[in-house]
């Protein structure tokens, strides 16, 4: 008898290791127990596909609902699928009712924690830096696929304003999104689902001062880390010099701010496509304490649309840090060699010819303004007559009322 109970005991403690190595734990009817050390926890459950999200009994009986919980849980659900974030949960024995699938194994995700690398208190606009952030779960790599694909981290900057917290929400500065990046093993990210994202950021913003935040959610994960930044204006500048001689090759040529770039380390590579879509690369380095490279592209005198574009790369004067500036597409065109003779006749043509029609414009404004001051002219002598007319009408009048209005002078004969 106690032997089977010690193969009982050994099969239980196996059990147990196995579940921890996995970092999850069996249902037994759904149940898990949570521990009163555990300050965060987030559960990850299988379900049937399509089925409704599980409801979640806390060990005192109240329910948690993916449409109705309590401000300190977070739920994401799909179609097979609960992801649930909870902060400071109760401790003791808990229960998801609901399709659960029959290999069920609900995933526990204790002290989950987003560390990051710290930036550079001076960036540069223009600048690409590489950036990485870490999940960790009890102080370990989170490597949890399932959870991890459904991570998404971000990376905002907003323009500082001193009291920001002061100023109503309308009058608070934009959060501008400059990356987003998930561990998935593409891009700077190396390996996928170990738990370390790598992204590439580019800075684009204006030179200013900044808030930097950083932050992971997936609708039931927020994690959140902030600090400011300067970003000053870029140190690096770069001019094309397109040849006019299919014998001399164009120049691309990238200088460095004296004072901001330490002398000797500025590199370029550029990327130089053909209409013909063939493809050259140019590379190289700057002499030693000079903060200028030019590189040399071959010139051609096919015609058409030409494309180029790279990276530069700088030291920092003072903190030393490498520098990484993308060069965004430029593009050139080669057409047919221009006749100056034929180019000054057509051009001669065309002045004559514009020359003509604003003659011709200018003739036809002075008939039509002639003709305008004839019809005034013809306008007003016919107001004046109609006026004149009124006038000896209206004397007239006058004159025969006035004369109607006398009594004609009767003479008395003397009577015989």
């Amino acid at each position: 008898m106690l032997r089977i109970w010690i193969a009982i005991v050994g099969v239980l403690l196996s059990a147990s290791v196995f579940s921890a190595e996995e970092s999850s734990m069996s249902l037994l009817d759904n149940r898990f127990r949570v521990d009163p050390s555990i300050k965060q926890i987030t559960f990850v459950i299988y379900r049937a596909k399509s089925s409704q999200p599980v409801v979640l009994v806390r060990p005192d009986g109240k329910k948690y609902y993916a449409w109705r919980s309590p401000e300190n849980v977070r739920w994401y659900q799909e179609s097979s699928m609960d992801i649930v974030s909870i902060d400071n949960p109760m401790p003791g024995p808990w229960q998801a009712i609901g399709k659960v699938t029959p290999k069920n194994k609900i995933k526990l995700i204790s002290h989950l924690e987003l560390s990051s690398d710290k930036m550079p208190n001076r960036l540069f606009q223009g600048e690409s830096l590489k950036f990485s952030a870490r999940l960790t779960s009890d102080g370990k790599s989170l490597v949890l696929r399932d959870f991890l694909e459904r991570v998404k981290l971000k990376v905002t900057f907003t323009k500082y304003i001193e009291n920001e917290d002061e100023l109503v929400k309308e009058a608070r500065p934009i959060p501008e999104v400059i990356g987003e990046f998930a561990d998935d093993g593409q891009g700077l990210d190396e390996v996928a689902g170990d738990g370390i994202f790598t992204v590439s950021l580019p800075i684009t913003s204006a030179p200013g001062k900044y808030r930097v935040r950083i932050t992971s959610g997936n609708g039931v994960f927020l994690r959140a880390q902030e600090q400011e930044v300067l970003v000053y204006p870029t140190p690096i500048q770069t001019t094309f010099i397109q040849s006019r001689d299919a014998m001399s090759p164009h120049r691309i040529v990238i200088s460095g701010e004296q004072g901001m770039i330490l002398p000797g380390s500025i590199a370029g590579h550029i990327d130089h496509t053909s209409p013909e879509g063939q493809l050259t690369s140019v590379q190289g380095s700057a002499p030693a304490e000079s903060n200028k490279l030019e590189l040399e592209i071959p010139s051609s005198e096919n015609i058409g649309l030409y494309a180029w574009t790279g990276e530069a790369f700088a030291t920092e004067m003072g903190s030393e840090r490498p520098l990484v500036f993308p060069m965004t597409d430029h593009t050139y065109s080669v057409v047919t060699e221009v006749d100056m003779a034929e180019t000054r006749r057509l051009q001669e043509e065309e002045r004559i010819k514009q020359q003509k029609l604003m003659e011709e414009m200018q003739l036809i404004q002075m008939r039509e303004e002639k003709r305008t001051r004839t019809m005034i002219i013809i306008g007003v002598g016919n107001i004046v007559m109609i006026l004149i007319g009124l006038l000896v009408w209206f004397v007239r009048s006058k004159l025969k009322a006035s004369k109607q209005a006398i009594p004609e002078m009767q003479l008395e004969m003397p009577k015989k």
